[in-house]
């Protein structure tokens, strides 16, 4: 687990680390199928969901923490989108189901910490 600086675990970051190393694992699995499009699209946008996670870890404000988490849910989104594609298109010879799972799990998680924390911030006025 790789948690936070302090040593402590955080889900969400370590899940959107793992994603990210599946995710580059996927793309050297699609390059060597000849795939270099759609390849690229998801490699930008599933390694680009911890950045902003980790981002997020040193916001200057829930404002800025808030934002920050909200680009790594639609980058989470995105990633759903050209998986979904490339399990359906069959230019790959790869079983995207593992990685599907994944990112769902990490919409989720993004959905729910968004929602508790915009909640808070409601909350205080």
């Amino acid at each position: 687990m790789r948690g936070t600086p302090e040593g402590r675990e955080n889900v969400v970051l370590d899940k959107s680390y793992a994603f990210a190393l599946a995710v580059i694992d996927a793309y050297k699995k699609m390059v060597a199928q000849r795939e270099l499009v759609l390849s690229k699209q998801l490699l930008r946008c599933g390694t680009s969901i911890g950045a902003n996670v980790e981002e997020a870890q040193a916001a200057q404000s829930t404002r800025d923490f808030i934002s920050k988490l909200s680009i790594a849910c639609k980058e989470a989104r995105e990633s759903r989108y050209w998986l979904r594609l490339l399990d359906r298109s069959s230019l790959c010879n790869i079983d995207f189901n593992p990685l599907l799972s994944q990112v769902e799990e990490l919409i989720r998680l993004l959905c729910s910490i968004l929602k508790s924390v915009s909640k808070r911030l409601t909350a205080k006025g």
